[in-house]
């Protein structure tokens, strides 16, 4: 149904050879019988919409997925075509991959694209981007929001589509040719992404509802500092000549400290903070250590300083990279070879991204370096094979030198071997001189 709904538009979309994802049989079980139709379809409830307005309220939580979105976005990806004895070429900025890798769309930057996608994963597990033609056919990418996807499954193929609902409710369907579906892997469903947030979702609701009940308490509250106790009733006019006393006597800046004698009062009582208000700051502490944790950012970089040294930043940005960006763009860099690089029609070409230009990840590098140069000077590895890991052509090996004429067969005269030393002359023995 999705495919004769938008078979127009599959006319101009231009032909890419399709492989076909066969389902499994214990999968296909827990499917519903027969086929998915894209108007009684359901939203995902992974993808609740409410997840994405944490990374508006939040404040733990935009500071988390923006250092991961920036992160994310700072390496360059490049493209290489692989070559028949196993090396790889990189290609020109000019070849119609990195172009499109970098201007994924008219409207979108290479760090646009990166940043909306990470923010997607952080948010929602799942991230989809719509492979979409221009008027001249070429192919543009545009990521789409997770929480307005719907993905319809099958119980032969695997998926049979997604549906894009617009926000006025409007159906767009895609085939499972036309969208890069990215996805952090869900134990409970295997249709969906799991959040990040999913397990920290407590955590940082706590956080907003103790900061919007300390807003009302700061608006709202009744309560006064102290209660003053009398022996007898006031009247109202007597409780307001107390006050306007009082305020005239001991009211700004000129007046601090000054003593106060009060004749009929027999008691003043402290009003202090209940222990729910006194949690506050220690809730807001929870939200954080637990945000912290899940998206695999080091507290120090949240702006978290109470125990942050030089050094302990510095060790907190290596394993940040270490730790939670290298192994994400190793995820990222994997679906695009696999998933993204066969549609677009380059099988034999490859994405990776150069982790060279990051300061964080410098001490590795200098390290590997000298491991490097140390296995080419004991001669484990040669100079071709060291300049075919970091992609990089092959030189030719060194030929002996060329004979001359004067001396072909032997073009290097060898060395004359050494003179030995003639032995020392034996000396005859003393004379003794006669008498």
């Amino acid at each position: 149904f999705v495919q004769h709904w938008c078979q127009p538009h599959l006319d101009s979309y231009r032909a890419i050879p399709q492989t076909v994802q066969r389902q499994n049989r214990a999968a296909a079980a827990d499917l519903p019988p027969g086929q998915p139709h894209p108007h009684t379809a359901t939203p995902n409830p992974w993808a609740d919409p409410q997840l994405g307005h944490y990374y508006a309220t939040s404040v733990p939580v935009y500071a988390a997925i923006k250092i991961r979105a920036a992160a994310v976005s700072r390496p360059p990806l490049l493209a290489y075509r692989q070559n028949q004895n196993g090396s790889q070429t990189q290609l020109h900025p000019q070849h119609p991959l990195p172009q499109l890798l970098n201007r994924p769309n008219p409207w979108y930057t290479r760090t646009d694209l990166w940043q909306a996608t990470e923010i997607y994963l952080n948010l929602y597990g799942q991230a989809f981007w719509a492979l979409e033609p221009d008027p001249d056919g070429h192919t543009q990418i545009w990521p789409l929001r997770p929480d307005r996807v719907t993905i319809l499954p099958d119980r032969q193929n695997y998926l049979h589509g997604f549906l894009y609902r617009s926000q006025h409710g409007q159906p767009i369907p895609y085939t499972p040719h036309e969208i890069l579906w990215l996805r952090y892997f869900n134990p409970l469903n295997q249709y969906a992404g799991l959040s990040p947030l999913a397990p920290a979702r407590l955590s940082a609701q706590m956080a907003h509802d103790a900061l919007r009940f300390n807003q009302s308490l700061l608006k709202n509250s009744a309560q006064p500092d102290f209660l003053l106790l009398t022996d007898s009733q006031l009247t109202d006019a007597e409780i307001q000549t107390f006050y306007n006393q009082w305020e005239t006597r001991y009211q700004g800046p000129h007046n601090a400290h000054r003593p106060a004698i009060a004749n009929f009062i027999k008691d003043i009582k402290t009003l202090g903070l209940s222990p729910r208000d006194m949690d506050f700051i220690q809730s807001l502490r929870w939200s954080l250590e637990d945000i912290s944790r899940a998206y695999g950012v080091p507290k120090p970089l949240l702006s978290d300083l109470e125990r942050a040294t030089f050094a302990n930043i510095n060790a907190a940005e290596r394993i940040f990279w270490r730790a939670t960006i290298v192994p994400q763009l190793q995820f990222l860099q994997e679906q695009l070879n696999q998933m993204l690089l066969p549609r677009l029609g380059y099988p034999n070409h490859t994405l990776q991204f150069d982790l060279s230009t990051i300061e964080a990840l410098q001490e590795d590098q200098n390290k590997r370096v000298q491991r490097q140069i140390q296995l080419l000077d004991r001669g484990v590895l040669t100079i071709n094979e060291l300049r075919q890991q970091h992609n990089l052509p092959p030189i030719p090996c060194p030929h002996p030198p060329t004979p001359t004429a004067a001396n072909p067969a032997n073009p290097t005269p060898p060395a004359a071997a050494p003179t030995p030393p003639e032995p020392p002359t034996p000396q005859s023995p003393p004379q003794t001189p006669s008498p």
